[in-house]
């Protein structure tokens, strides 16, 4: 088997996978292994790389390492594993390796985000923040804010000012993340705060979202934080991976009001210390960031069901009520320019101008309370509108959805 074990640093872990993809390599855990062993048998160690970090929640890691690794007979594998347990690996793998190295650093490459129609550099991994910009890119970064936003002025007004107060007060360490709870009825734009806040930035990746909806049971923690050691598999918990994997200091927190008192203790260690710590005490620096939550319950509930501990520590809340109809035709206008660009992009033909127009009156948006239901019968219209005009467009339904 292979004589040498690299590690690598957990925060270059998406960067390297990435890069290792380009090269027609897969990054496989070892558990897959451990499930089956007759797959070692089938392993291809041209396109193929093992990750051993789940061996580190096994007791009598070294006579279970031995064993395993033993049937591992081809000597040009490659195997990683998470450099956070590297004096633990180079104890307990001393006879199964010959030496110990670090796996090369992630590509410097530079990926590019625009705010302003011009590139800008950013090196992988970082997470671009409010905090960040210059003067000229905030005042920019509000003009697109309020133009992709339908209504909601207050809200807008209130946020240019929380957001001056946060970037000052950030500057001097002692404000470190700007919470935001949104209360309202589904539907009538909270969790488009969060994506408008997200692009505005120049996200390119996701938003790093997560939907307290699936969190309400009593292993919610470890769903969202990782297990503790000794669950095999399950080291890293969906915010983490969330948060790792996109370009923007921005979360959002959704239907927040579901979880439970375990989750609500969490995020209140969160507000306070700035920071996501896992169940294996790694920890992600949240300096800088947004985070945004959402919920569906009234002001009423929001103090009954909220802990007044945790109340206390969002920085803004507000109650979200349903759009004006102008507001709606202004959306109906942006999201019909937004389709046709893409439409044109794509299939490098050109739709007709002012094509909302045509599309306005066959909407009523006084029907529409909730801005999903108004955006779907928008892609019915248009879709009538392709058949109408004999345009064969394949896959419309991919290049109209959000």
């Amino acid at each position: 088997m292979e004589n040498e074990l690299l590690f690598f640093e957990r925060a270059d872990f998406s960067s390297l996978k990435e890069l290792k993809k380009t090269e027609g390599y897969d990054i496989v855990s070892i558990t897959e292994y451990i499930k089956d062993n007759s797959l070692i048998e089938q392993i291809d160690p041209l396109s193929e790389i093992v990750d051993l970090t789940a061996l580190s929640g096994y007791n009598n890691l070294q006579t279970y390492a031995e064993g395993l690794l033993i049937l591992f007979e081809q000597s040009s594998i490659v195997f990683i594993a998470d450099n956070k347990f590297e004096d633990i690996f180079r104890y307990e793998f001393r006879y199964c390796f010959n030496s110990f190295g670090n796996w090369e650093s992630a590509d410097e490459t530079n990926v590019e985000t625009k705010l302003d129609g011009k590139k800008q550099k950013l090196p992988k991994n970082q997470h671009k923040k409010i905090t960040d910009l210059t003067e000229d890119e905030l005042g920019l970064f509000f003009q697109n804010f309020r133009e992709s936003l339908y209504g909601h002025e207050k809200f807008k007004d209130d946020f240019f000012e929380l957001t001056k107060t946060f970037r000052v007060f950030n500057g001097i360490k002692e404000h470190k993340i700007l919470s935001l709870f949104l209360l309202g009825e589904s539907g009538v734009g909270k969790t488009e705060v969060a994506n408008s806040i997200y692009k505005c930035l120049g996200g390119k990746k996701k938003l790093a979202k997560v939907n307290f909806g699936n969190y309400s049971s009593e292993f919610s923690l470890s769903s969202l934080i990782g297990s503790a050691r000794g669950y095999i598999g399950s080291d890293d918990g969906e915010i983490f991976i969330r948060v790792r994997d996109t370009d923007i200091g921005v979360i959002l927190i959704d239907e927040f009001e579901k979880s439970n008192a375990t989750l609500f203790n969490y995020f209140l260690d969160v507000l306070e210390s700035g920071k996501l710590v896992s169940s294996l005490a790694e920890e992600i620096d949240l300096d800088g960031f947004i985070i945004v939550f959402t919920s569906n319950i009234s002001k009423e509930d929001f103090s009954n069901k909220i802990s007044p501990e945790l109340r206390s520590r969002f920085d803004y809340k507000c109650q979200f009520t349903l759009l004006y109809n102008e507001d709606k035709k202004k959306y109906v206008e942006f999201r019909v320019n937004s389709i046709v660009r893409k439409v044109n992009e794509k299939y490098k033909i050109q739709l007709e101008e002012n094509l909302h127009e045509r599309f306005l009156p066959q909407i009523n948006v006084s029907d529409y309370n909730n801005m999903r239901d108004l955006n779907k019968k928008i892609k019915t219209v248009f879709v009538d509108y392709v058949t109408s005009e004999q345009l064969t467009l394949h896959e419309l339904e991919k290049e109209i959805s959000e």
